[in-house]
C-alpha cells in the first residue's frame, strides 16, 4: 500500500498520511481547517515489513484502508518532574 505524507505547516510535528495523492477531499472540513496549509514530503511503501519511527505501520495502514487518511500528532511531551527519579525521598 502506498501512502503519501504531509506536513502541516500550521501544526508543528503534525503530518498527514493519504491513501491517494492530494486527496484531501477524504478530510473532514474542521481538520482541514485545523492543519492549515500543507506540504508534501514523502511517498511510502507501507509493507508489513515497513517500520516507521513514530507510528504503527498496522494501525496506518488500517486508517488508510477505511478512511483514506492518518493523522500523526506530534510526540506527547512528558513532563520531568513527574518522573520517578528512583529516589526515596
Amino acid at each position: 500500500m502506498q501512502a503519501y505524507v504531509y506536513k502541516s505547516l500550521r501544526k508543528a510535528d503534525t503530518y498527514l498520511y493519504l491513501a491517494a495523492r492530494d486527496d484531501f477531499a477524504r478530510l473532514p472540513e474542521p481538520l482541514r481547517t485545523q492543519l492549515g496549509r500543507l506540504e508534501f514530503v514523502l511517498e511510502v511503501a507501507l509493507t508489513p515489513e515497513r517500520r516507521l519511527a513514530q507510528e504503527d505501520p498496522d494501525v496506518v495502514r488500517g486508517n488508510l484502508a477505511l478512511r483514506g487518511f492518518h493523522l500523526q500528532f506530534p510526540p506527547s511531551v512528558a513532563d520531568p518532574m513527574t518522573e520517578d527519579w528512583g529516589t526515596d525521598a
